[in-house]
């Protein structure tokens, strides 16, 4: 199979290009490499693909002229690329060019092609608002620029599917951390700041929040197993992520156990739109895909904690 990631040089998309390569595949990944954070760490991303026979690409699905740099024989489309989080520094332009604009773009090169890719579009569980416990069939209350666009996004996939279009799903991912966790996420600053003695930010009454905290792998396996279910998916959503809650307090006890440290801490006044609350109702993903999460959150980081170390990150 031809596989086309957007967003591979990034978190997620870096571990879903090297599953499907590992599993037999094509892989074509895709990625504009923006300043959103050290564009460094996204190069060194795409270098470790290209190692592994993985073709990457440098575009901008925003602008580009995708019918010129993509190829035409696709059999699915995997769509991480997005401007991610709640960032002081990001625009709601920053946000619906990125979430909304390439997303369309995307589908406009996709309906173009003489055989249609199947269209997993990924996307969050910030779509449910400040308490992500909800079910897929429930209403959404997206409380960020971020959970809004990347609903206007999924709609938009859904949209060109409810006219048969195309064929597709849409993946809702809860608070992945592993590996290639983005430097503005929880756990790599935590091991930054324990690891180099540095006073970490902590949003007041953050320490409180719930979170299902989901290891990359896990959601990798999610992402998988919708390869040979095609039809069963098609126009679905589903969640994916454990259904274990811990507290940010707690994560935050796991790292400094980790490296035998006490964490010097800043409390900032609390950030508006984050997310109070996120456990993943997986009910449906465990029925249809068989998704069973199991990596629990001290295992997970100590694979962190091993690759933060080995990689001078």
């Amino acid at each position: 199979m031809n596989i086309l990631i957007t967003g591979a040089a990034g978190f997620i998309g870096s571990h879903a290009a090297e599953r499907f390569k590992q599993l037999g595949h094509r892989v074509i990944g895709v990625d504009n490499f923006s300043s959103y954070y050290d564009v460094r760490l996204k190069k060194r991303n795409a270098e470790v693909l290209e190692d592994q026979d993985i073709e990457m690409i440098a575009l901008d699905l925003r602008t580009d002229a995708l019918m010129e740099l993509l190829p035409n024989k696709i059999d699915y489309i995997i769509h991480f690329s997005a401007h991610p989080g709640i960032s002081q520094m990001s625009t709601f332009n920053d946000y619906l060019s990125n979430n909304v604009g390439a997303t369309q773009n995307l589908l406009h090169w996709t309906l173009g092609l003489k055989r249609k890719p199947y269209f997993i579009n990924i996307a969050t569980s910030s779509i449910y608002g400040l308490e992500a416990t909800l079910s897929e069939d429930q209403a959404t209350s997206p409380a960020s620029w971020y959970g809004v666009t990347k609903l206007a996004a999924e709609q938009l996939v859904l949209s060109y599917i409810r006219k048969k279009e195309l064929k597709g799903t849409s993946l809702r991912l809860y608070s992945v951390y592993g590996p290639r966790e983005r430097p503005d996420k929880l756990y790599t600053k935590l091991l930054d700041c324990g690891i180099n003695n540095k006073e970490f930010s902590l949003y007041e009454g953050s320490e409180k929040h719930l979170r299902s905290y989901t290891y990359v792998q896990d959601i990798i396996d999610g992402i998988v197993s919708v390869l040979g279910k095609e039809d069963l998916c098609n126009g679905e959503i589903f969640n994916l992520g454990t259904d274990v809650e811990n507290t940010t307090a707690h994560g935050i006890q796991i790292i400094e156990a980790l490296l035998n440290v006490t964490i010097k801490k800043q409390i900032l006044p609390p950030r508006q739109g984050d997310q109070l609350r996120t456990r993943a109702n997986i009910d449906k993903a465990r029925k249809v895909l068989n998704y069973n999460p199991t990596t629990k959150l001290k295992e997970g980081l100590k694979e962190q904690l091993k690759w933060f170390k080995e990689n001078n990150y």
